[in-house]
């Protein structure tokens, strides 16, 4: 069995509410390294140098973090590699870099996450991934279509896949078409369902 997909932080955060019975913090995160002391001004580099202390555990899960912007007090993130496209990435924002984020530099008002620039999400564009999956379900007599994309403008778009055939039972089949639409579009809410 596989284990489920979570945040590099949580872990972390939950063995440190066993070890002191108290809410976790990243003391003593970086592999010994001292944890910077703040409060620290709002800039780049400070920001850079928090996000440091922290690298090495999303480069463990085959990830990394890079700042996109500073806007006023906004800090924009951007998730790399296998964090990127992660179900855990709110968690991993939010719960870990933005808490330790604010708790160095307190001018920091919030913490989110910029999507690295993808395609627009378009039938069309849906349709074209689609067509690199077709050959292979019309080999065991198996056809997908899109039977409907709503909410595109939305925090949550829905892409609805009717499939046909005898793949269209199988969930490992399911779940590559599903991944592969979401590393294409890189859109965290993207919901995707089978009809």
């Amino acid at each position: 069995s596989t284990e489920p997909v979570s945040s590099p932080f949580e872990q972390r955060l939950e063995q440190m509410d066993d070890d002191d019975g108290e809410d976790g913090d990243f003391d003593g995160m970086v592999g010994g390294a001292s944890q910077i002391e703040g409060p620290l001004d709002l800039n780049w580099d400070n920001v850079d140098l928090i996000l440091d202390e922290m690298r090495p555990y999303l480069i463990s899960d085959g990830g990394n973090v890079v700042i996109s912007e500073i806007d006023g007090p906004v800090v924009k993130l951007e998730l790399q590699g296998a964090c990127g496209s992660c179900p855990s990435s709110t968690m991993t924002m939010k719960m870990g870099l933005e808490r330790r984020l604010k708790e160095a530099i307190p001018e920091i008002s919030e913490v989110v996450q910029a999507m690295p620039d993808s395609p627009p999400l378009t039938e069309e564009a849906v349709d074209g991934i689609l067509e690199g999956i077709r050959p292979f379900l019309q080999v065991a007599g198996g056809k997908i279509e899109i039977e409907s994309l709503t909410g595109v403008d939305s925090i949550q778009p829905q892409l609805v896949l009717k499939m046909t055939g005898a793949s269209s039972s199988i969930q490992s089949v399911k779940l590559e078409i599903m991944q592969r639409i979401q590393r294409f579009f890189m859109i965290s809410g993207l919901r995707i369902d089978f009809v």
